[in-house]
Order: structure tokens, then sequence, then C-alpha cells
């Protein structure tokens, strides 16, 4: 155990070995009896059984190799250490609505990074069995397979994916303007759950685009790194809102964002 930073292979393979444990918990306890379902902010976002187990069991083991790494994970928040610039960044469910109807998009998500700096990014769907992966300057992955954003220039033949902020119900901030502009001029629009399977999938070229509000660092760490080493563009459209992010392939990423609202919806 050091204080010297870890080669970027030996994170990744880390990162990967505990994704993949946190997704055999996930499986445990999918359409099962003993979610244990509680609400957080409101019931629009929710945390089970599931989430904390698997969340535990990431923290655990990067407590024991790493002790001095700082950690940013959804469930407990933020543990700052004495290392100078390492912090793992977990979202250890995401997708914690569909997980708890059965619906089967979630995921787990681990994003090292470095100063600021992400520089490790690994995404894992249990259901499906499919890992995605990058480091910074290495390229993009699924199941150890290099993958790239599509190569549609057109929007009217993009399909594009959108979610919706917790607070959708009790603010009209919450993106319907948005999807009212962006849905007449795409060949279709996809809401899946998982904003981590969404930045994934655009990376591996099966979306065209993605974008979503008020989303949180733990939602897009890994997910951002890997859409931008599969040759995708990432941009925060609004600073007020945590992160409101667009993630696209570079044609559709030009076509997309001036229709996306940079002010609060009235």
């Amino acid at each position: 155990m050091t204080s010297t930073i870890p080669a970027t292979d030996t994170l990744l393979l880390d990162a990967i070995s505990w994704a993949r444990q946190a997704g055999a918990v996930h499986m445990r306890y999918f359409r099962g009896n003993e979610l244990d379902i509680s609400a957080k902010l409101n019931d629009a976002d929710i945390v089970t059984a599931a989430d904390k187990a698997a969340e535990k069991l990431i923290i655990d083991n990067i407590r024991s190799k790493y002790p001095d790494h700082s950690i940013l994970s959804e469930e407990s928040g933020e543990m700052t250490n004495s290392h100078e610039g390492v912090r793992w960044v977990i979202d250890p469910l995401d997708g914690t609505t569909n997980f708890s109807q059965g619906l089967p998009i979630f995921s787990v998500s681990i994003g090292v990074e470095i100063c600021g700096r992400p520089v490790v990014g690994v995404v894992y769907d249990a259901y499906l069995n499919e890992l995605f992966h990058a480091v910074e300057g290495g390229g993009a992955f699924l199941n150890g397979e290099p993958v790239h954003c599509a190569e549609k220039t057109l929007l009217d033949r993009a399909v594009v994916s959108t979610g919706f902020p917790v607070d959708k119900g009790t603010t009209p901030d919450n993106n319907l303007d948005n999807l009212s502009r962006v849905m007449p001029r795409v060949r279709g629009l996809r809401r899946l759950g998982s904003a981590a399977m969404d930045l994934c999938y655009v990376a591996a070229g099966f979306l065209d685009g993605y974008w979503e509000l008020n989303l949180h660092r733990w939602d897009v760490s890994a997910g951002m790194l890997i859409v931008k080493e599969a040759g995708g563009i990432c941009t925060e459209f609004r600073h007020d809102r945590n992160i409101s992010l667009v993630a696209a392939s570079p044609a559709i990423h030009d076509l997309l964002l001036p229709l996306l609202s940079p002010t609060p919806a009235l």
C-alpha cells in the first residue's frame, strides 16, 4: 500500500473486477423479493438493498487495496482521504427504478479520476453481461472489442435518448421543452433509464446521441470517458442544473446541441 499513483492498467483491472462483482450482487437481487425499496428525495428517487450491497462491496475493495484514495459514491457521498488527486467515482446501481420494476436496463459505473481528470471508466450491465471500458488515450471497448460512435450525419435518421430529473413533477424545468424540439426531428427517441448505459450505447453506436438534465458526477464519470474514447463529443449545455449533458457522435452532436435550451424553462 503506497501513496504513489497506481498505473492505469492496474486501476482498470481492479475496476473491472469490482464491477463484475457488483454485477453479481445485482443479479442476486434482481426480480427478487428482498429489494427493501425506500425513497430518498421523493418517490421518483429510490434506493434498494442491491444499491447498498453493491456499493459496500466496491468501497470495501477500494478501502482494502487503496486506503488513501478518495471516493465519491451515490449513496455514501464524498469520502476524502489523504492521497492527492486519486478519486473513485461510483454509481453502484445506475437505473434503480428499472431494477426495482424488474426491467433489465441497469448497470454499475466505476470511474477513476486523477486530479479531476477521468483516466479509467468501466460500466457493466450484468443482465446482458456487457462490459464497457476505456482508459484515457486508449480507445473504448465492449467485452474487449473496440467500439466507435456512429457515423450518421443527418438528424432525421438519428435515434437518440434522454432522461428526466427526479424533480420533474415539481418544476417546469423538467426537459419537456427540449423533448418537444428534438422529437419531431429525429428518427426515434428512447428513454432507457440508466445514464451510464445511454452514454455507453452512444459510444458503441447503438444510439446516435443522448442528453439529460441534472445528472451527477457518479452518473457520468465513466461513461463520458468511454464516449470520448469512442470518438464522440460530450458538452455541458447548462451549468445551473448540476451536470446537464449532451453526448453524441460529432455530426449529430452539432445538430442536437442547438435544439437544447441553455436556460431554465419558464
